[in-house]
């Protein structure tokens, strides 16, 4: 008798890294449906999200020092 995975397994969710990506940016910028929200949580890799969200604040980040740089000279 096998013992099979529970569906919120972090190793069984079935989002790809890009959808992630996308899902990680759009709540970035504050513009997400409760209901996408719900349907994210269920098949997002919290792994992938973390990373998609360092690689995220991280370019963030860079942008807004050229911004500075660019401006004060």
């Amino acid at each position: 008798m096998g013992v099979t995975p529970e569906p919120h397994d972090p190793l069984q969710r079935k989002a790809s890294f890009a959808q992630t990506v996308r899902a990680v940016l759009w709540s970035f910028i504050g513009l997400r449906k409760g209901s996408e929200h719900e349907t994210d949580m269920a098949r997002l890799n919290p792994v992938h999200v973390i990373i998609a969200g360092l690689i995220a604040a991280a370019l963030f980040v860079a942008i807004l020092i050229g911004i500075v740089k660019t401006v004060v000279g």
